[in-house]
């Protein structure tokens, strides 16, 4: 959530950063006036109970007419004070529902717009001419059913459309590209983390994701849980009501966790295939600084992940994403999306957000300076999200024959492999 005092002082950065948003502006005027019942309740109760508290002083001091006036003074005034503190009350849970409805302000320097409005920060790699080679790409799930890699037919026919089975060699990448995440993360400072795939309520809603993201989210009922769509998610709550010293910051992990989305909204797109599912596995890292670190730390994980995928040898380009597509706890966001040959287009393999202090206010994480205690800063970057960087791998790499390059960087963690070659039928 946001600090109040950004909201009093410049409440017209946080009307501007909702309607760059296409979020509703009227929300901030309605916390306005609710933080505003909330501090004058507050302040009414407490001019109450200090006259409750002189009058209690003098009602046993007090005999006849005099006792039974103030008696019945102290009367009115226990209603009162109820009266007074029920309302406080009632301002304070307005006020928390009203401020958790309010995204991050948006970085000033985003780009404002939906969905196509980027900018292009960079550009990463040539692209190959497969027309220059003389022979059209074949897609991922082409190469993936030579390669005995992956299937997807039995995958709907155990658990519906958009899962699937890696098979083989499609299972070893995986294991492969997990593998080589994970060094590259731990050799920067990252502690890898097996995080869990189902959180409590209080860790899904305090980063952000039963909001605007809350329709994309598996939900059990009968235990109230929610499987993870990100290992951000545990990630961010590792800390929940905890105080870090500064001495200990800045805190990395690097988590691998299967994650799980409802993908809704994305009827008909990216039917074939394994690029949009509902299952994958991935590699995230989670930065804890303190806020005056998080720019830098987001250029940090955006080196991160262009060094990864520079390892991969695969052609990408970082675009910084319009405030109409940034999470509710992002205030920038930076993605590096792949070429992928077949589609004649880039699409996002990795992301990178800073999310200041919002994710850490709504989860009481906080670090302590001498005996100043405030929020945490939070931060969060995909190295490795397999299903697609598996898509972008075989079709960047592939031969004619059918058969895919290794990147070196994969190798070691394929036994060696050069290659990975189609199989007999």
């Amino acid at each position: 959530m946001i600090d109040l005092r950004l909201l009093r002082t410049d409440p017209d950065r946080v009307r501007t950063s909702q309607r760059a948003r296409g979020e509703d502006v009227d929300v901030v005027d309605m916390l306005l006036a609710a933080d505003e019942r909330r501090r004058s309740s507050g302040i009414r109760f407490d001019e109450l109970r200090s006259e409750q508290k002189q009058l209690g002083k003098r009602v046993p001091r007090a005999e006849g007419e005099e006792k039974a006036t103030l008696l019945r003074q102290a009367g009115e005034l226990s209603a009162a004070v109820k009266a007074a503190d029920a309302e406080q009350d009632a301002a304070a849970e307005e006020t928390q529902r009203l401020l958790r409805l309010l995204s991050n302000p948006v970085h000033p320097d985003v780009p404002v717009g939906g969905e196509e409005d980027f900018v292009v920060r960079e550009t990463h790699g040539e692209l190959r001419d497969f027309a220059a080679e003389g022979s059209p790409p074949r897609d991922h799930l082409e190469l993936g059913q030579l390669l005995g890699a992956i299937d997807v037919e039995r995958g709907a026919k155990v658990s519906g459309s958009r899962f699937y089975y890696l098979t083989g060699v499609g299972a070893l990448l995986e294991l492969a590209l997990v593998n080589a995440a994970m060094a590259q993360a731990t050799a920067a400072g990252f502690t890898p983390m097996l995080t869990p795939a189902l959180v409590k309520p209080h860790a899904m809603e305090g980063t952000g994701f039963l909001n605007q993201a809350a329709d994309d989210v598996y939900h059990l009922e009968q235990d109230d849980l929610y499987l993870v769509g990100t290992s951000e998610v545990p990630l961010a709550a590792y800390h929940l009501d905890e105080i870090i010293e500064a001495d200990q910051l800045p805190l990395r992990y690097a988590g691998f966790s299967p994650c799980f989305r409802r993908e809704a909204g994305s009827y008909g797109k990216d039917t074939r295939g394994i690029f949009r599912v509902h299952q994958f596995d991935k590699v995230e890292m989670f930065s804890f600084v303190a806020p005056e670190e998080a720019e830098s730390e987001h250029q940090r994980l955006l080196d991160w992940e262009k060094a990864w995928l520079t390892s991969l040898e695969l052609p990408f380009r970082v675009i910084d994403v319009a405030s109409g597509d940034l999470g509710a706890s992002a205030s920038r966001k930076f993605d590096c999306e792949a070429w992928i040959p077949t589609q004649e287009k880039y699409r996002e393999l990795t992301s990178a957000s800073n999310c200041d202090e919002f994710q850490a206010r709504r989860l009481s994480a906080r670090l302590r300076e001498g005996k100043q205690v405030r929020p945490l800063a939070t931060l969060n970057g995909t190295l490795c999200a397999v299903p697609r960087t598996i898509v972008a791998l075989l079709e960047n790499h592939q031969r004619p024959d059918g058969s895919v390059r290794v990147p070196e960087v994969l190798r070691p963690y394929l036994g060696g492999r050069t290659s990975l070659d189609p199989v007999a039928r």
